[in-house]
């Protein structure tokens, strides 16, 4: 029996809202019929996050998104597009294929030693940031940044990774023979367990570093944390 004539619409909409986005758009090539079921805002309300409505009003893109666009076109605008939250300190995104919540803290959002320090830090705007201000390191002597972010706003059930994002400017002094130490960890619950790696890519496992192809590169700062965190610098 062919299962298209057999279910109504709406059901084969709920089957799909059980997978994956991934699934989704395979299944929407199957037939005219799937297509409209795999298309629907039932099937990619369901891979929103619950509080996407929330996370919309509050950001600085409010007034150009409406959550009354359609929610598949909604659910690969958020992908694509991140928006901004907490005066422009964060962003937010969606994991292409899972819908999980991506966060990105910017410079403006990080706590930087000496950062207000003009011999060693400068405030400064890049074309190919997604933030309005970066922080460029003027002189290295010392180098400690720091982030913190609430996991109540992450993705429930989800492993995360953090990343520190980057670039160099014309000199990468100081870097390339500098081990650096990182971490992440939960508060009250993990303790400050630190690993060893260079911001030099010739220095460290290949396995570490990600090419962004945005004129930034990232390196892995931990994989078994409950969140994720990119730092513009």
């Amino acid at each position: 029996m062919d299962i298209t004539n057999a279910l109504p619409v709406e059901c084969i909409s709920h089957i799909i809202s059980l997978t994956t986005p991934r699934d989704a758009c395979r299944l929407a090539a199957v037939s005219h019929i799937f297509k409209s079921a795999a298309d629907s805002d039932l099937v990619w309300e369901k891979f929103l996050p619950s509080d996407y409505k929330l996370i919309i009003s509050n950001s600085v893109s409010s007034s150009s998104l409406s959550t009354s666009l359609p929610k598949k076109d909604l659910y690969f605008h958020l992908c694509h597009y991140p928006v901004f939250i907490n005066n422009c300190t964060m962003s937010f995104a969606l994991e292409k294929e899972t819908g999980k919540k991506c966060y990105m803290v910017g410079a403006r959002g990080l706590c930087i030693e000496w950062g207000s320090t003009a011999n060693f830090w400068k405030w400064t705007s890049l074309s190919k940031s997604r933030f309005p201000e970066v922080a460029e390191l003027v002189y290295f002597w010392f180098f400690e940044v720091n982030a913190r972010i609430e996991t109540r706003i992450l993705s429930n059930r989800t492993n995360y990774a953090a990343y520190l994002v980057f670039k160099f400017g014309k000199s990468t002094d100081g870097f390339g023979s500098t081990l650096l130490a990182s971490g992440v960890y939960v508060e009250g619950i993990n303790d400050e367990e630190r690993q060893g790696l260079f911001l030099d890519p010739s220095r460290n496992t290949p396995q570490l570093f990600h090419d962004r192809r945005d004129g930034w590169m990232e390196i892995e700062m931990a994989d078994k944390c409950n969140y994720f965190l990119d730092n513009i610098l």
